[in-house]
């Protein structure tokens, strides 16, 4: 049976959009979700070989990590990338946190580390999910913060909410369908928006929840999170629809072999051209060098991002690399 899902509690900030098209037991959108990663391309890929293997041993890029975590005590409006595409955000004095995959993934090398220890981020507002691979929905970590975070809320894709198992009844949560605007407090405003992607977990769970992207207001200043997505049209329909955010964080890689990863991931290029479509002031990249998970060389998207800049695809002050656990003030 086939139906458009939305949270009938949730408004919608694009009139037309009836809902997230659901069929099957899985969320279909032709444009904007990409094919899953079928067992043949998975072994097309471990066989082919990587060109760049040799490139990809001898580069020397690593993420530094700033461990301080003064932040965390700070009273100030500030964005701090924790790695990979987890990002503590504090805007209009409420507390964010996005995708906290803070662990070492299996058989990966150890992920950089954390600007402090997972036990002193206390006093978090919101939780923002993007979706539930494992490198952006970390279970022991996701629930370790909602120990500590009696009082936070988790602002999910629909049904997405069906990984927390038992804790689905007590954990205050709520789901929405792309183009909805949550219930928060006054002084921020959150809206799920679309991205392309996909979803699994398991063997045969595809896309049986949601997944998508962020965008936060409070006061004047807007921060677009971009969770995991190809590049496709959804990036000027959210500037159309929502006008330009201040602040865009856009995943640059996990980009190679394109015939892997070009539906679901984006390359550098890509991701300056969804900054231009969404209209932003500031970039800052993420998805890359926190773990080793496709064939390009750790630094290579910072790389092609300082070409980019030296060509003027887009300018000095538009382009902002963070350390782990660096600040920067909003």
């Amino acid at each position: 049976m086939a139906s458009f899902l939305h949270n009938p509690r949730l408004p919608f900030v694009r009139p037309d959009f009836p809902g997230n098209f659901f069929q099957d037991g899985q969320f279909h959108h032709a444009q904007y979700a990409s094919a899953e990663a079928s067992l043949g391309r998975v072994l097309r890929w471990q066989l082919s070989g990587n060109p760049q293997k040799q490139e990809k041993v001898q580069d020397p890029f690593r993420l530094q990590c700033v461990t301080d975590g003064g932040f965390l005590s700070s009273s100030e409006d500030t964005l701090v990338w924790l790695g990979h595409a987890s990002f503590f955000i504090r805007t209009n004095g409420v507390t964010i946190i996005t995708d906290p995959c803070w662990s070492d993934l299996p058989m990966l090398p150890r992920r950089v580390a954390l600007p402090a220890s997972v036990s002193d981020f206390r006093s978090i507002d919101y939780l923002l999910l993007s979706h539930g691979h494992r490198d952006h929905y970390d279970t022991d970590c996701v629930n370790q913060l909602i120990d500590q975070n009696p009082n936070m809320e988790l602002l999910l894709p629909l049904k997405l909410s069906e990984l927390l198992g038992r804790r689905r009844a007590t954990v205050p949560h709520q789901e929405a369908a792309w183009w909805q605007q949550f219930t928060t407090r006054s002084e921020v405003e959150i809206t799920f928006l679309p991205a392309k992607h996909w979803n699994r977990r398991w063997l045969h769970d595809f896309n049986q929840q949601l997944w998508g992207s962020f965008l936060v207001r409070g006061g004047s200043r807007s921060v677009y999170f971009g969770g995991d997505s190809a590049y496709a049209g959804h990036f000027a329909e959210i500037k159309r629809w929502m006008g330009a955010p201040d602040v865009c964080l856009l995943p640059v890689g996990a980009y190679k072999p394109p015939f892997m990863m070009q539906e679901a991931h984006m390359n550098p290029t890509e991701a300056v051209q969804a900054f231009r479509d969404l209209g932003g002031s500031t970039l800052i990249p993420d998805h890359y060098g926190t773990y080793d998970l496709s064939d390009e060389p750790a630094g290579e998207p910072v790389r092609l991002l300082k070409a980019a800049q030296a060509d003027g695809q887009i300018a000095p002050n538009e382009l902002r690399f963070l350390e782990v656990g660096e600040p920067l003030a909003l």
